[in-house]
């Protein structure tokens, strides 16, 4: 079931992705060689209450951290551990906010220091797919043109898609109907309407496409174990226009 959301809804999801946004924001000064992952993922979590929200991964089916931090071939859900970040490395954080009821979720992938331009190309091509899907979001369209746009761009520019995970509706639950895949044909699918809430967010490999699970029962990497790239924002689907409701603009104006 989909669930329509009203303009007061929209706006108390808002409220929560500002919190999420400036979260990200204050987490970038972490983001430097010597650095470990659960040091960042401490930071996160004690922001996030100060703001007197909550992090909604913590515990969403057992997940232990406030945050995922995927680094390099890990593509999404790393768990933070004492991993020490180092140059060149890229750094996919994922998180996600409950406030006054309603949930945000976004995720950014940082360079540490210098990386590989072709690592930088799949960086901003990944980036580039994130808001080329939203740009198809829209009242009138199908998730299939959100999923085309991304893929088209990904595999125009030499790059896979992940076809195992994939975005999702959300709102009063982190996740809700519907699926929003990262591939398929413009046109096909579930009609976007006024009142839609979804994330967006486009998981793209260097090499190939396949994917598999880590022992922790968490972490997904890829088989060939070249590096992946991952951003995401919460998006609300309005009369005439699509609004973003998280930002990178903590992340990037500061």
């Amino acid at each position: 079931m989909i669930f329509i959301k009203t303009a007061e809804e929209i706006a108390l999801m808002k409220e929560s992705a500002e919190i999420l946004s400036q979260t990200f924001g204050f987490i970038k000064q972490f983001i430097k060689p010597g650095v470990k992952t659960k040091e960042i993922d401490l930071a996160a979590e004690e922001f996030i209450l100060s703001k007197g929200a909550k992090p909604n991964f913590k515990g969403y089916s057992g997940y232990p951290a406030t945050l995922c931090i995927s680094v390099n071939h890990q593509v999404v859900h790393g768990i933070p551990s004492n991993y020490t970040l180092k140059e060149g490395d890229i750094v996919s954080v994922d998180g996600g906010v409950k406030y006054k009821g309603y949930h945000s979720d976004m995720a950014y992938t940082f360079v540490v220091g210098n990386v590989h331009h072709n690592i930088q190309k799949l960086v901003s091509v990944t980036k580039e797919c994130l808001y080329l899907g939203i740009n198809q979001a829209k009242v009138g369209n199908k998730i299939g043109d959100i999923s085309f746009a991304i893929q088209s761009h990904a595999q125009n520019n030499g790059f896979s898609v992940v076809r195992e995970l994939v975005g999702h509706g959300i709102g009063k639950s982190l996740h809700e109907e519907p699926q929003v895949p990262n591939y398929g044909k413009a046109g096909k699918g579930i009609a976007l309407k006024e009142g839609m809430t979804i994330a967006i967010e486009p998981m793209i490999n260097m090499g190939k496409k396949e994917v598999y699970q880590e022992s922790d029962g968490w972490t997904i990497v890829t088989k060939d174990l070249l590096p992946s790239a991952h951003f995401e924002h919460t998006v609300a689907i309005l009369k005439d226009k699509t609004e973003i409701l998280t930002t990178y603009k903590y992340i990037e104006n500061n």
